[in-house]
């Protein structure tokens, strides 16, 4: 599994670099939940980025979840792709 993982982390950190204008305000948080084979990737980026990372309706984001599922399919996982500002990340952090 973790082999699979760190393929879908060196993917999304790939693609994220090509897209973002701020690679420094990048962050990309990885939680695995234990029981199941359920692994949940975020990228927080800064608000313009995530703006380009998403694409004209979503078809960037949806290419870039598309990927990552399939290869998380490939080794048995279910992959959940996150794409959201800082403002995002500290509200929800807030929330919890």
């Amino acid at each position: 599994m973790n082999e699979a993982v760190d393929q879908i982390r060196q993917f999304l950190q790939l693609i994220a670099m090509q897209f973002v204008k701020s690679p420094q305000a990048a962050e990309l948080r990885v939680a695995t939940v234990p029981e199941s084979n359920l692994v949940r990737f975020r990228l927080i980026l800064d608000q313009t980025d995530v703006a380009r990372m998403i694409g004209r309706n979503g078809m960037t984001a949806s290419a870039i979840r598309s990927l990552a599922k399939a290869v998380g399919e490939k080794h048995g996982l279910k992959v959940i792709v996150h794409m959201l500002s800082h403002e995002e990340a500290a509200e929800e952090a807030d929330e919890a």
